[in-house]
């Protein structure tokens, strides 16, 4: 929930530096409100929402459907952010049931999994963040890479923690196993994300770990001076 009209000069100059960068898939997620502002500050630029609604229309007062998202000019929508599962109770079916909306209509989606502290000191992490993958996954789409996975440890978004390489290595091979599990040959092609405190002084780190195919950009991406070393790390990995 960051985000107005005078913060588009930002996102105009993280435009400009994506458009400079074409081996990268740059998008900003921003607040529904701005979707359709951001889209005319920056033609060609990939626009995406932070969450859709399951139903085509009807009576959800205050949300937003995937057909009115593509109306605005979003591409793309998250779905099942941490923040979203924890302050909004949502379910692994609930989730599943944005996802399939939103491709159905034809946007992509980044669907994010993740997984609290006390589960990781647990030793539950794996299996807490497998089965949240394998509930939450919608029937892959037919277009290829419309559908992306964020691992996002809860106790790394916000905090300036950030998982070691090993445990994102680790975790982001247990998912691509469950991919392939579930989908097939096809998941093997799902692009994985690494989200948590994502910055510039580690996204170089982070890319070069096996099976990180991106990153799930949270604060750093407010502003053109923190995000365009991401992007270029992203290049030069």
């Amino acid at each position: 929930m960051h985000g107005v009209s005078s913060d588009l000069d930002e996102l105009r100059a993280i435009a400009d530096e994506a458009r400079a960068r074409p081996d990268v898939d740059v998008a900003l997620c921003v607040p529904a409100i701005l979707i359709e502002r951001a889209v005319r500050a920056a033609p060609g630029f990939t626009i995406g929402a932070q969450d859709v609604h399951h139903a085509e229309k009807g009576a959800h007062t205050g949300c937003v459907s995937a057909q009115m998202l593509l109306d605005a000019g979003a591409t793309l929508t998250i779905v099942g952010h941490s923040e979203r599962r924890d302050a909004q109770r949502e379910r692994n079916e609930d989730v599943r049931a944005k996802a399939e909306a939103a491709l159905a209509c034809g946007l992509d989606v980044i669907l994010c999994v993740g997984e609290s502290l006390d589960e990781r000191e647990a030793g539950r992490a794996l299996s807490c963040v497998t089965d949240q993958l394998a509930a939450s996954l919608p029937a892959l789409p037919e277009r290829p890479n419309a559908l992306a996975v964020a691992y996002e440890p809860i106790w790394a978004i916000g905090t300036g923690r950030v998982a070691s390489c090993d445990d994102i290595e680790e975790m982001h091979a247990a998912l691509r196993k469950c991919l392939i599990e579930r989908l097939g040959p096809a998941g093997k092609n799902v692009r994985l994300l690494y989200g948590g405190s994502v910055k510039a002084s580690n996204a170089a780190e982070i890319f070069a770990v096996v099976e990180v195919n991106g990153a799930l950009v949270g604060g750093a991406s407010l502003k053109a001076a923190d995000f365009v070393p991401i992007i270029d790390a992203a290049a030069q990995s």
